[in-house]
């Protein structure tokens, strides 16, 4: 108990002077100074003992002393026996101080480490806390004669000196009343001591006026009567009701009131199923009246919106709302049932506002809040992800605000069963984050808290955690039986009366609202309900408000426009030798590597030459291009600056003083800026935080990249539930890229795939572009297309690895310039045979195209074309149908490097075959070449590769 972490705490002030002085003294000689003291100073650990030789300052003997009344005069020199009786009995009652305010310091300590596993947090009263021995007196020494004598505090608590009952009285209001604060993880001495000052005292026992309450009951009024209206008009319909977890309401708009007048203009919102409908209605302000249309079915119909939509309890909205004669924005994010997934898409969309309102070092303008449930934050490695970012330099936005409205259970899962450590929110301290844990049934006591998480981050830029703990009054919707899995705690439930009541009573019998008054407020809402509900039968939805806003001018590409539409992404030549120029250009004195010295003056003379532009270089013209015509760039993923392949070297690196400089950022004076961020080793998070930022910022390319393309697996969801869908279910439109690396080169199973297939059966509706280049030139023209359509949507690549560095995938600046285009299928370029004569088409898509090349120049074959699809899907069909057309006497066939059931033969079977039959040839369905079908992607055995990647390429040649 003698340790470091009591000193921590007595080392404060006056204290550490005159413990430091006295423990000098003791280490110079242990019997100079009190036994006790000298046992004391014993039982001390190295780093206690550092602490104590660090300090420095004034003796705090006197004012001990003088703590307890003035000092006495001193008298005549007494006789040397009285004299030395006096000595020892004043050295008695100073060691007996110094240790009552060491010992209490060590209790109060405990309580700020310990107080809240005796805190009063679960309205059902069935989780009793446990008296822990850290916070009972006794552990330090003290009896119940101690409790009424004096002690010396310093001004810790607020008190100069008190007695231990006052000292306990106030440790357990502060942290074992309807709070408990866990805050001594953080290694902060501000945010901390920031904490202890708003914490200790309890001062939300009175923070709250009559006019205060009034505002809190209303907010609970419409919490508690928007489900129980919805409870009696739509019997049996899901809607994953907040009944149970009420406070969550006031505690929302509590965080938003308060962030307001700090500095926020705009606020995103993320959250679960649970308590939805009632934070679209009561606090981002959707109409009751289209809510109610929604549950009945009207309003809804195709004629009326645009997509498919989604199940209510799923979808978003937006408003702006007048806090204080501020308007601030606030919009709650469409998500599926994956429900933590949407997190990391909220504080990506709060990134790219705040990028946009050119906050980019406070990041205070913005601010996402994100509610989640306490299954779903233990549970969710998506979680962590989406903290573990908050303080990177590429991703973080000045902190967020997590909600926990904490049912204390999930499903049917018990805590027990679903997490390992004391609380739902423990992987919150792996960033430093306070956590409030907070009794749902005070709603003083949530608010309060509410307002110190949203002041705690306008302060100190950081994540924090608001852990509501309530209960779920009904199952995990509506129609299910809770009481299969936990009759305990549903019989307990039932007996329940609601937060609301509870809190009506209170401030009835203290005189603040009268039971009259709370029962009409109550009325008056429900008949605003019953009007709201009665309008809904006749209700209308505008038109949809998407493509407004930063989206105004863009247009929805629906399936009746043209698929292979040739949009404005060359560029002038002048322009393209601009940008050329920067990319090589280097500051004087500036030490760069000597082999990146080398493949800036080859890109330097392909650039002055026009000829030889590799993969890099042309993407970096796309890049440059846009910067010059005012769009910002953000690329994002693992090791993204340098590039995984050693290709990129976006950023450049001083040798000796490791600065950096990016070439791409130094093309004209006032340019937009290009940003490339390497991420954490994550994709699910990094991929949702990326689709956050496009789904903000329509005129910013926005490029995640998979160290390898097989990576994105990890981030699957994002993939299926936003990426491919949310346009469609939402009317939510992104223009975000995915860069893919793929190809096989014997890198074995899990380097060679981008599973191209997964991306190809989740296309239709025009919902995403899916891509797989040969040239340089094609891959700008791409990414610029990007921008310069009038709409957006996902691009998905297939990027090279082999031919970043190979010779024959090169483009010239021509390709690139005026008169130049996207190309949907690039048709045979080598010289063969008449096109009569030609007995087979070969058909493919990305690197295999060179491994065919090669091995029909070495063969010397002039009968057979090689057709490139560079465009899978929206599938190009009139560019397939002109390069095929000529060839009337060949055989059609594809060609995949990968195994039969994968790649993209299974999605383009059918589809050439369906081209074909338009055509006045030969051919009439194709045929496919490639690997035997196979379980695992690609092989792991160099030699075994080679021969497969042979017989492929020999039998597509028919040799």
């Amino acid at each position: 108990m003698a340790g470091v972490d009591v000193l921590a705490t007595a080392m404060t002030g006056a204290n550490a002077a005159y413990l430091a002085d006295l423990y000098a003294r003791w280490a110079e000689k242990p019997d100079s100074v009190d036994p006790s003291m000298a046992e004391l100073f014993a039982a001390l650990n190295d780093e206690a003992r550092a602490v104590l030789t660090d300090a420095t300052g004034a003796s705090w003997a006197p004012r001990i002393r003088g703590a307890f009344g003035p000092e006495p005069e001193k008298p005549a020199a007494p006789a040397k026996g009285a004299k030395a009786a006096a000595a020892a009995g004043d050295a008695e009652a100073t060691r007996r101080a110094v240790l009552d305010s060491l010992r209490a310091l060590m209790l109060i300590r405990s309580y700020r480490v310990r107080g809240h596993l005796e805190a009063q947090l679960d309205p059902l009263g069935l989780s009793k806390p446990k008296p822990h021995p850290e916070l009972d007196p006794a552990t330090y020494g003290f009896t119940e004669a101690d409790m009424d004598r004096p002690i010396f505090l310093d001004m810790v608590l607020g008190k100069e000196t008190a007695t231990l009952r006052e000292i306990i009285a106030i440790c357990r209001a502060s942290y074992c009343g309807s709070i408990g604060v866990e805050f001594m993880h953080i290694q902060d001495p501000e945010q901390k001591s920031w904490i202890q000052r708003r914490i200790e005292g309890a001062p939300w026992l009175t923070a709250f006026d009559a006019a205060a309450k009034r505002e809190l009951l209303a907010d609970l009024t419409k919490a508690e009567g928007f489900e129980a209206f919805c409870a009696r008009k739509f019997v049996g319909t899901k809607r994953f009701g907040l009944e149970g977890g009420e406070s969550t309401i006031p505690a929302l708009e509590a965080v938003i009131e308060t962030a307001a007048p700090l500095g926020v203009n705009e606020i995103a919102i993320g959250m679960a199923h649970r308590g939805r409908l009632n934070v679209l209605v009561n606090v981002v302000k959707k109409p009751f009246v289209q809510v109610f249309s929604e549950f009945k079915g009207v309003g809804a119909n195709p004629d009326d919106v645009q997509g498919s939509g989604d199940v209510k309890y799923h979808l978003g909205t937006s408003v702006d709302v007048e806090i204080g004669g501020k308007m601030v924005h606030l919009s709650l994010q469409p998500n599926p049932s994956h429900l933590e997934a949407v997190d990391p898409v909220v504080v990506g969309k709060v990134r790219a506002r705040q990028d946009m309102a050119g906050d980019t070092k406070a990041r205070r303008s913005v601010m996402g809040i994100l509610l989640h449930g306490d299954a779903a934050f233990a549970g969710q490695g998506v979680v962590y992800e989406t903290l573990a970012m908050s303080q990177l330099i590429g991703y973080r936005t000045g902190g967020t605000v997590h909600i926990v409205t904490n049912n204390q259970i999930g499903f049917t899962t018990v805590a027990a069963h679903a997490y390992s450590g004391l609380y739902c929110t423990d992987v919150a301290k792996a960033i430093q984050a306070p956590i409030l844990h907070v009794n749902g049934d005070d709603p003083e006591a949530v608010v309060f808290c509410a307002r110190m998480a949203a002041e705690f981050r306008m302060q100190f830029g950081a994540d924090v955690v608001l852990d509501i703990v309530c209960y779920r009054r009904h199952g995990h919707n509506e129609s299910d039986e809770p009481a299969f899995t936990q009759p305990i705690m549903y019989n307990r439930i039932r007996e329940m009366r609601t937060t609301r009541t509870l809190y009506a009573e209170r401030l009835a019998r203290e005189g603040s609202v009268p039971a009259e008054e709370s029962k009409a407020m109550y009325d008056a809402f429900n008949a605003q309900l019953e009007e709201a509900y009665e309008a809904a039968q006749s209700f209308k939805p505008n038109k949809a408000d998407w493509l407004e806003g930063h989206w105004s001018g863009l247009k929805s590409a629906t399936a009746g426009e043209e698929v292979e539409k040739l949009h404005d992404t060359a560029v002038p030549l002048d322009t393209l030798r601009e940008v050329g120029a920067a990319l090589c250009r280097i500051p004087e004195g500036f030490n760069i590597n000597p082999k990146i010295a080398r493949q800036l003056e080859a890109k330097k003379q392909a650039i002055e030459s026009g000829e030889g532009i590799d993969w890099a270089t042309g993407e970096a013209l796309a890049f440059g291009t846009l910067l010059l015509e005012g769009h910002r760039v953000r690329l994002s993923g693992e090791d993204v600056q340098r590039g995984t392949f050693s290709h990129r070297h976006a950023y450049l690196i001083d040798q000796v003083t490791q600065a950096e400089y990016v070439p791409l950022n130094n093309i004209r004076e006032g340019q937009p800026k290009f940003e490339a961020f390497n991420s954490l080793l994550a994709e699910f998070g990094v991929l949702g935080y990326d689709y956050g930022y496009s789904l903000a910022d329509p005129h910013t390319l926005v490029l995640w990249e998979g160290q390898f393309g097989d990576f994105a697996n990890g981030a699957q969801v994002i993939i299926d539930q936003f990426i491919s869908s949310g346009e469609t279910k939402w009317l939510r439109m992104s223009g975000l890229v995915m860069l893919l690396p793929h190809g096989y080169e014997g890198q074995g199973p899990e380097h060679s795939s981008a599973r191209l297939e997964r991306y190809l059966q989740l296309c239709a509706e025009r919902n995403m572009r899916v891509c797989n280049f040969t040239t340089p030139a094609n891959y700008f023209h791409a990414l610029r297309r990007q921008l310069k359509a009038n709409y957006r949507k996902p691009l998905v690549l297939m990027t090279p690895k082999s031919l970043l560095r190979h010779k024959l995938a090169v483009s010239s600046l021509s390709e690139f310039g005026p008169g130049s285009a996207f190309r949907y299928v690039i048709p045979e370029t080598d010289a063969i045979a008449p096109e009569e004569q030609v007995k087979r088409v070969v058909l493919c898509t990305g690197k295999v195209y060179y491994d065919l090349l090669a091995e029909r120049r070495e063969k010397g074959i002039t009968d057979i074309a090689i057709v490139r699809v560079e465009q899978m899907y929206p599938f190009p069909r009139n560019s397939l149908a002109k390069a095929l057309a000529p060839y009337r006497n060949a055989e059609v066939v594809w060609c995949q490097e990968e195994p039969e059931n994968m790649g993209a033969w299974t999605f383009m079977d059918r589809r050439i075959e369906k081209v074909l039959a338009t055509l006045d040839i030969k051919a009439k369905r194709p045929e496919f070449v490639g690997r035997e079908e196979a379980a695992s992607p690609a092989t792991g055995l160099a030699r075994i590769h080679q021969q497969q990647q042979e017989a492929l390429v020999r039998a597509a040649l028919g040799l």
